[in-house]
């Protein structure tokens, strides 16, 4: 019994590093893209943005709907626009 609590003990605590935001830039926040235009650029991509947020890591994270209406998460560096991560749910 103490064996396999300390497996599933093991198995949560390994698997929390899975869903840890990405660190995007240590950049000054002077060189970051505008927030309303970065947002502008992807909905004329074809996103449909329902939340966006400045992360603990420093990027730029949405949350909405892809170009193929898929529901997506997508952490972007906000000095270059790329996508770091993105999680489809």
């Amino acid at each position: 019994m103490r064996t396999r609590v300390l497996i599933a003990l093991s198995l949560l605590l390994g698997s929390s590093t899975v869903f840890a935001a990405p660190e995007c830039t240590t950049a000054d926040k002077s060189t970051w893209q505008d927030q309303e235009k970065f947002q502008a650029q992807l909905k004329e991509q074809g996103y449909k943005i329902n939340k966006f947020k400045v992360t603990k890591g420093n990027c730029y994270e949405i949350y909405g709907f892809d170009k193929d209406g898929k529901k997506v998460e997508i952490y972007h560096d906000p000095v270059t626009g790329k996508a770091v991560k993105t999680e489809y749910h």
